[in-house]
């Protein structure tokens, strides 16, 4: 099928890309009990002291003997065949981009930090954009001890080539196992409401209190400063987010302390109680906030179920104490910034806008005729700006018109195909111009040598599946349905294969086990960047699990890629490879039915097991997801779906996100390239600086 050039046009004919709530041993269970007589008992989050320390596990992983010898076979099987092949050998290392990790396990740190959550892992891209003159030959490979590995942690289990992990990466693991357990808490009250039970009320902090149980909170025990990974500006979409990474380990009260517990060891010469952080939400009257000089008012006596006034005086204990702690031992806290947001479940972003001294305190008469305590803080110089001002956010905003775009180079690249129109912006070059040399198409196109398998069976839901005990496509994702309703469908979790309701199911398009076939949901934007070509923003904020685009393109066999040809968007379909653990790959969770189909069961011969026999060519005909760039750190995970057939092989490709997306903040995700897996036409190892900016960036995407 040939679709109509796209009316967009430019000069490139290269499109470039490259890329706590502490655990403690007696914590008061009013956090999660909340009284139905007593009003203050009902709001009033409890305040206690940690008295254990969690430490984190670190693991390492290695191959047995046995897969080593089969890696070595086969890498000479490879030499051999190379002066015959060279061409050939090029493309399909190229192909097999997690097959390498074996070479790099003897590089990977003794020390690899591993947590027990799974986390979603990236499937791979073969052949994105390379850019003319970034390819070094003979460059040395510096590997940092905290440079983060090719993919994320998968089921507990680090990459073979892993390296120690950046904070960075440390905190997005922590905020993504969170994100899992809260949307499993929602799926499991939305069954109960609409078994008619008493449904959870706060999944989130059910999500906090399982993560306490596998002892998955980063940082549990309490600290002075900053949290290692938690940048100026990072924003949290609900207090339990806050919690799991460490920054301020209380869902409810405003000032985060340390306790008596603390007195011992290196704190002994410190008076406790000590305060870390607080958070300004407006809860207080009494409260003025002027970005880097606030007057804080202590904690208790205010209606904080009503309307928020002083209804008795302020007692000098806990918190308010802790405050006051602060100026005698010149001790910093951390400040946090709440702000209404749609966005948000909780209807509030918090911010995190740095460190600040407390200068000074004072009792008064509040406005309300109690005494309060009131507190001045004061932003320590040399911290990056401020994200927020006056408790409003001021970052980054995106333009509401066309009128408003700088560069515009293209208002539309999809030419109407899509649910909502795609601009082009250009601010690197004069004049601004747009992608050009390939069509755009919003969905898959066939090779005439593939032949698709008849359409699988499907369930007999009306309207809308709801109950997945009856409904069969449900029994395929183990039982339950891979999607929450929330936010118009989110993915639960990342899973070894999604099977979706397809053309012979009785329920209709909005069903909730269509969510990847319902078009984009959000409004992006293809930029270009100085160095990495083309790249995708969006102008939304995206929840996690959310679902991007699909990977478009033609649907070929790997046997028909022209290796002379350059072509630098070849996406392996290797879902089964991946399933199976071959060559290095992650396992994902497998608690699925895969239905036997007749390319599962006939592989091809001429092939090793381990290479794909079926890709995505989106060298001349694609969508907005060829634009999307590599990271090392990425926000967004490829998942393969079935829904019209379910043939493993010749699964869909999707792209959701894999944590809380701001407005504006690039889309990537991880190509999933080995260190020295990509050999040019001569046969020698090339090499590709990578330019994504993230804290655990690998400085080579190749």
């Amino acid at each position: 099928m040939v679709v109509p050039s796209l009316h967009c046009v430019n000069t490139f004919d290269t499109p470039i890309s490259n890329g706590g709530l502490a655990h403690q041993a007696a914590i008061d269970q009013r956090h999660l009990v909340i009284s139905s007589t007593d009003q203050e008992r009902r709001c009033k989050a409890a305040v206690t002291d940690e008295t254990s320390i969690i430490k984190e596990a670190t693991t390492e992983r290695r191959f047995s003997a046995r897969i080593q010898d089969k890696l070595k076979n086969r890498n000479a099987q490879d030499n051999k065949k190379s002066s015959d092949h060279v061409e050939d050998r090029s493309i399909r290392k190229k192909r097999k981009v997690y097959n390498t990790r074996k070479g790099n396990l003897s590089n990977a740190a003794e020390d690899v930090v591993e947590h027990t959550n799974p986390v979603v892992s990236p499937l791979r891209l073969v052949n994105k954009a390379v850019v003319p003159g970034d390819v070094e030959e003979g460059e040395s490979n510096n590997l940092g001890a905290q440079q983060i590995a090719n993919n994320v942690v998968v089921n507990g289990n680090a990459p073979a080539n892993a390296v120690r992990k950046s904070d960075h990466a440390k905190a997005k693991e922590a905020l993504r196992t969170f994100n899992k357990h809260y949307l499993h808490f929602v799926q499991r009250r939305d069954a109960q409401e609409d078994d008619k039970k008493r449904a959870h009320k706060r999944p989130d902090l059910k999500a906090v209190s399982k993560m306490m149980e596998t002892n998955a909170i980063l940082f549990p025990r309490k600290r002075f400063g900053p949290i290692p990974g938690i940048e100026v500006g990072h924003q949290f979409y609900s207090r339990a987010e806050m919690v799991v990474v460490g920054l301020h380990s209380h869902w409810m009260s405003g000032i985060d302390y340390m306790g008596n517990s603390y007195s011992k060891g290196e704190y002994s010469e410190y008076t406790f109680p000590i305060a870390v952080a607080i958070v300004l939400s407006g809860q207080y009257e009494d409260d003025l906030d002027n970005s880097d000089d606030v007057v804080y008012t202590g904690q208790g006596g205010n209606n904080i179920c009503g309307d928020k006034r002083q209804i008795r005086d302020q007692v000098m204990e806990r918190g308010n104490l802790a405050l006051k702690n602060c100026i005698k031992h010149s001790v910093p806290v951390r400040v946090v910034r709440g702000h209404d947001s749609t966005s948000s479940y909780c209807g509030r972003v918090y911010t995190y806008d740095g460190l600040y001294k407390v200068v000074q305190y004072w009792a008064e008469k509040g406005v309300s005729g109690f005494t309060v305590f009131k507190y001045r803080l004061r932003r320590l110089e040399g911290q990056p700006i401020l994200t927020t001002h006056q408790v409003q956010f001021s970052k980054g905003r995106p333009p509401t018109s066309l009128s408003e775009i700088r560069g515009l180079a293209c208002e539309d690249i999809t030419g109407g195909q899509e649910n909502l129109p795609i601009p082009a912006t250009n601010l690197v070059d004069d004049p601004p111009v747009a992608p050009t040399g390939y069509t755009y198409c919003n969905s898959i196109q066939v090779s005439k040598s593939v032949k698709l398998p008849s359409n699988a069976g499907g369930c007999d839901c009306r309207g809308t599946c709801i109950n997945p005990r009856t409904c069969s496509c449900a029994q395929l994702n183990g039982a339950d349905f891979p999607y929450v309703h929330r936010d118009g469908g989110r993915l639960i979790e990342a899973k070894a294969i999604v099977f979706e309701c397809g053309p012979q199911c009785g329920c209709g398009p909005e069903c909730i086990n269509r969510t990847s076939q319902q078009g984009m949901k959000y409004r992006l934007e293809v930029f270009r960047t100085p160095k990495k070509g083309w790249a995708v923003r969006s102008w939304d904020f995206i929840p996690s699990g959310a679902p991007i685009c699909e990977y478009t393109g033609i649907l070929m066999r790997t046997d028909e890629i022209d290796g002379a040809a350059g072509n630098n968007y070849i996406f392996d379909i290797d879902c089964l490879q991946t399933m199976k653990g071959l060559d290095g790959r992650e396992r994902r969770l497998r608690d699925v039915s895969i239905p036997i189909s007749s390319h599962t069961d006939k592989p091809d011969d001429h092939k090793p097991e381990s290479v794909p026999e079926f890709c995505i060519d989106a060298g001349l005909t694609g969508n907005v997801a060829r634009f999307i760039n590599h990271s090392c750190e990425p926000n967004l995970f490829v998942q393969c779906v079935l829904s019209t057939h379910h043939d493993i092989k010749l699964a869909r490709v999707m792209l959701f996100a894999a944590d809380n997306i701001p407005p504006l903040q690039e889309l990537t995700y991880d190509y999933g390239y080995a260190l020295d897996s990509v050999l040019g036409p001569d046969g020698k190892i090339k090499k590709m600086h990578c330019y994504c900016g993230a804290a655990g960036c690998r400085k080579r995407l190749f």
